[in-house]
């Protein structure tokens, strides 16, 4: 059984051990707090030390921020420099290919210009030779007029090939008949006779033919014209003795030729076993050369004695010339003599005047160096007569 003793002894008991717990506490609180400001203070300074850090790297990066700030404001001005450099660069090409293009373009106007002026001049000539054409045309629409003007091409050729007096134009035959060309022949043969013809209208029939018939016809009615005009020929302009034994049929067109040896062969051949020679303009030409070869040479024969009796003048003029050239050589000769002799003459002279010259002197009684041992060369007397000036011969 508890008695009071026992209460306050455990009363002490707890009052001690509360005490000790509350001692404990606070101690653990101090020890608490003085932890806390440790780590207040260790975070203060941690603190401290990162914000010293951070003013260290701003003002690292304020630094940073002022050289990249000049680095920047030189590199822009640099850029400036360069892109303004640049620009001028460019409005300077641009100006020069501006000004090169507009003198390119003033160039390429003016080539225009005289290009638009040959075109009208060539579209002048044009209009005058379609005016020409028209003209022509309504020559060959007529026959009378489509013979002048064969006649005339056929004159003209004559006329520039042969000289005058070497042929006539319509000249009238014994016969009554008058052709359009006789051409003088040489060795007093007969002339040869030249007649134009132009069978127009059955050529055109021909080109213009839509179909084999009208083709036919048209051909038909060709060669009745070409016949004709060979039969006109051979029967009024070959005349024996008085005219060649055979004739020209001139055709005034090189196609026309052309068509009836190509296709009308028979009428070639008839015209051959009648005497009469088909021509084209070619070929009249080359004849009219033909014959005026034939008429020179002609001319040449005839001129034969004359021109051998020039040629034994001109022998005759060639021997004279020759004895003469011969007598002015043989005259060269003896001037040429004469000039050596002279020559020689002036060397000895001159060799002479060198011994003067170099006071080369001897005794009166002395000979001579280099003589030749003759009689004794002629001496000069000197004033005081002591010493003889002697000239030296070196032959």
């Amino acid at each position: 059984m508890l008695t009071a003793g026992h209460l306050l002894l455990a009363a002490v008991i707890l009052v001690i051990l509360t005490i000790a717990t509350i001692l404990f506490v606070l101690r653990g609180a101090a020890r608490s707090r003085a932890l806390a400001a440790e780590e207040a203070l260790r975070r203060e300074a941690a603190a401290e030390a990162r914000m010293a850090e951070l003013l260290k790297i701003q003002s690292e990066m304020q630094g940073r921020i002022s050289a990249m700030t000049e680095v920047f404001s030189s590199r822009q001005s640099e850029f400036n420099q360069a892109v303004n450099q640049r620009l001028d660069g460019m409005a300077g090409r641009i100006g020069a290919t501006i000004t090169e293009q507009t003198k390119s373009t003033h160039e390429n106007l003016r080539h225009l210009q005289e290009r638009l002026a040959v075109i009208d001049a060539a579209q002048n000539n044009i209009q005058s030779l379609a005016k020409d054409v028209v003209g022509l045309q309504a020559i060959l629409s007529n026959k009378q007029t489509r013979g002048a003007f064969g006649q005339s091409r056929m004159e003209t050729i004559v006329a520039d090939g042969l000289p005058m007096g070497a042929y006539a134009f319509q000249t009238t035959l014994s016969n009554g008949s008058r052709p359009d060309c006789t051409i003088r022949m040489p060795n007093n043969s007969p002339p040869l006779v030249v007649d134009a013809k132009f069978p127009l209208e059955a050529w055109n029939a021909i080109r213009d033919a839509q179909s084999s018939d009208e083709k036919k016809t048209a051909s038909q009615q060709f060669r009745r014209d070409i016949e004709v005009h060979i039969r006109d020929i051979s029967e009024k302009y070959l005349i024996a003795g008085e005219t060649q034994e055979m004739a020209f049929l001139f055709v005034p067109s090189e196609s026309i030729f052309a068509e009836i040896h190509e296709n009308f062969e028979g009428v070639v051949q008839k015209a051959h076993k009648q005497r009469v020679v088909i021509v084209s303009p070619s070929l009249l030409m080359l004849s009219i050369q033909v014959i005026q070869a034939v008429l020179k040479d002609q001319r040449m024969r005839e001129q034969a004695h004359l021109i051998q009796g020039e040629v034994i003048h001109l022998m005759e003029d060639l021997a004279r010339l020759d004895d003469r050239t011969r007598k002015l050589q043989s005259h060269f000769l003896a001037a040429q003599k004469d000039v050596d002799m002279i020559l020689t003459s002036a060397d000895k002279l001159n060799r002479r005047g060198a011994k003067i010259e170099a006071l080369e002197f001897e005794s009166a009684g002395g000979k001579t160096s280099g003589g030749d041992g003759g009689g004794a060369p002629p001496s000069v007397e000197s004033r005081t007569g002591m010493l003889k000036l002697r000239v030296v011969d070196d032959e």
